[in-house]
C-alpha cells in the first residue's frame, strides 16, 4: 500500500485500515524508512519554517534548524521506545507479545498527528490543529489496539490509557532533551 493510500484510509476509515495493516507483511526498517520517518518529517520541517517565518530574525537559522532536526530524530526514537512499551504491555493486558504488531500500532498511530503538522506553518494556529491531530492519533491508537495488537476489546480503553501515560512521558522527556540542546 502507498503511503498516501494509507494516510487517508488511516483518517477516514480506520476500522477498514487497521484490518489491512493487521494482515499485510511488514518489517520494522520498512515501516521506518516507508512511512514514520517521511511522516514525521511534516512537523519537524513546518515548525521549522513556521518558526523561521515567525522568529527568524531574532534566532539564529541554524539554531532553528538545529532545533528541528533533532526533534525529528529524537521523534523517531520515540516511536520506536513507545513500540518496545507496546510490546512490553501486550502480555499485560492478555495480548500475545508481539514486535511487529506493536511496531505497525507505533508507526501507523500517530498518522493524524503527524498531517496536522503541516498546520505548524502558521504557529498560533497550528498549534490548536496539532492537538486535535494528536487526539484523533489516540483514537486511531484505541481502534488499532484489538486489531493490530490483539488486545481485547474491553480492555482496549485501559490500554490505550496505559500506553498513553508512557508515551506521554517519554514524549516530555524527549522535549526536555530537545531543549536542552537546542
Amino acid at each position: 500500500m502507498d503511503i498516501v493510500s494509507r494516510v487517508k484510509g488511516l483518517l477516514a476509515q480506520p476500522h477498514v485500515e487497521w484490518n489491512a495493516v493487521a494482515a499485510e507483511p511488514a518489517s520494522v526498517g520498512g515501516l521506518f524508512t516507508g512511512y514514520v520517518m517521511p511522516l514525521s518529517a511534516i512537523p519537524a520541517i513546518a515548525g521549522f519554517v513556521g518558526a523561521y517565518l515567525m522568529i527568524g530574525g531574532l534566532v539564529s537559522t541554524g539554531a532553528l534548524l538545529t532545533g528541528a532536526v533533532i526533534s525529528y530524530v529524537l521523534g523517531l526514537v520515540g516511536i520506536f521506545i513507545l513500540a518496545k512499551i507496546i510490546e512490553l504491555l501486550m502480555p499485560t493486558f492478555d495480548a500475545p507479545k508481539d514486535g511487529l504488531a506493536a511496531m505497525k500500532l507505533a508507526a501507523y498511530a500517530p498518522t493524524a498527528s503527524w498531517v496536522a503538522g503541516i498546520f505548524l506553518l502558521i504557529p498560533v494556529v497550528g498549534a490548536l490543529l496539532s492537538l486535535v491531530g494528536a487526539l484523533y492519533s489516540v483514537y486511531l491508537f484505541y481502534l488499532g489496539a484489538p486489531i493490530v495488537a490483539r488486545i481485547p476489546a474491553q480492555r482496549a480503553v485501559v490500554f490505550t490509557i496505559a500506553v498513553f501515560v508512557v508515551a506521554l512521558v517519554v514524549n516530555l522527556a524527549i522535549g526536555g532533551v530537545v531543549s536542552l540542546l537546542s
